[in-house]
């Protein structure tokens, strides 16, 4: 077991990670941009360190920074916490070679399943269900065109480097679709600095259900149930929910053993979720892996009683799980919620969006509503 991991991220996910740590004995450092001196997670770690100026570019995405504050801290291991370098192959590379542990998947793992064409691929040839699409990268409209033909409308429009809802469009007929895909791919180029797109069967008023999987170095990987994420904004997820129940207990059981089955096809170590569309006749598909730990993993690890971070760690160190799918029993109900205020665009009217209906007399609720007049807000 490592004896000091390194954080490389801030805020409510690096104090989540030092609070793990902690409660398995390990020693931790924290990382901080010059703005977050004095934020929690420098003051709960065991020790800290500057690594930069306040833009994410000269701190939290620094990669030559991080890795040198974990080599001058004897540090054995990093975690990334979910953005930031989380989901990048390069900076695994580099922690490879420096001889420090990346608390993840593999940098060949995290390239192949962040591209969405790969992964798809990955999925067809491991016999999960794929929603219909390309099957190779499309870079001009002439292509995708073609790829329609077969496909048919409606259809989706995604960049294969994307993520967080950008570079995806919808197109119902081919008179929209040209102008629809350049918006998408340029949309894409602009957030990824990729034009590589693909196109998949729109699938109309279905659930987005994602399934929580934990594999190790030896073969052993369980699910930890579902969690539904159908209710999003702009294609961002706003409220978490576990279980999911709009599905039958026969089928949760087949869309967790398909997760186990499309994470040993991955060859997938760590922490994972695997993320399907369920159509309202009960068939679901493979539309992506997320390859780190996520915002709305307290959601599974309330309802399963499994710590996923201390199992991350456990998995780096060379441990294997501490559990058997047989001993994994969901119980109770548990959701996750984000908070939401918003500038429209359009009619740059300022308002507050709730989830749920809430008493503004509250005095925290007065409180948020003041110190977000000036400027958007998201809390998670």
């Amino acid at each position: 077991m490592f004896d000091k991991i390194l954080i490389a991220n801030r805020g409510e996910i690096a104090v989540r990670i030092i609070r793990a740590c902690r409660e398995m004995g390990i020693r931790t450092v924290a990382v901080y941009s010059e703005a977050d001196r004095d934020a929690l997670h420098t003051q709960l770690a065991d020790e800290a360190v500057c690594i930069g100026k306040a833009q994410s570019s000269d701190s939290y995405l620094n990669m030559e920074r991080i890795l040198s504050a974990t080599i001058a801290t004897k540090a054995e291991a990093i975690h990334p916490g979910f953005g930031f370098l989380s989901e990048n192959s390069r900076f695994v590379e580099m922690c490879e070679k420096c001889n420090v542990a990346f608390i993840g998947p593999s940098a060949e793992v995290i390239s192949r399943m962040g591209n969405k064409s790969e992964a798809k691929n990955t999925m067809r040839k491991a016999k999960v269900p794929v929603v219909p699409g390309t099957k190779e990268p499309v870079y001009t409209v002439e292509q995708a065109l073609e790829a329609v033909k077969e496909i048919g409308f409606p259809v989706m429009i995604k960049a294969s480097a994307g993520g967080g809802g950008k570079g995806m469009r919808v197109a119902g007929n081919e008179q929209e679709f040209a102008k629809l895909f350049e918006t998408a791919q340029q949309e894409s180029v602009h957030s990824f600095s990729d034009n590589t797109m693909y196109l998949e069967r729109f699938v109309e008023n279905p659930r987005h259900v994602e399934v929580q999987i934990l594999a190790d170095k030896y073969g052993n990987v369980v699910h930890l149930g579902e969690r539904d994420c159908s209710v999003q904004r702009r294609h961002q997820k706003m409220i978490e929910e576990s279980p999911c129940i709009a599905i039958s207990d026969d089928l949760r059981k087949k869309m967790g053993e398909t997760a186990v089955r499309a994470a040993k096809a991955a060859g997938y170590e760590s922490a994972g979720t695997i993320e399907f569309l369920l159509n309202q006749s009960g068939e679901f598909y493979f539309m992506e892996m997320n390859t780190r730990i996520q915002v709305e993993h307290p959601v599974t690890e309330f309802v399963s009683g499994v710590d996923l971070i201390k199992e991350q760690i456990c998995i780096a160190a060379g441990e294997p799980l501490s559990v058997q799918q047989k001993d994994i029993e969901i119980r109770g109900h548990a959701m996750e919620c984000r908070i939401l205020r918003d500038i429209s665009c359009h009619a740059r009217v300022r308002s507050l969006t709730y989830i749920f209906p809430v008493e503004t007399e509250s005095a925290w609720i007065q409180q948020f509503i003041m110190t977000t007049q000036s400027r958007p807000t998201m809390i998670l």
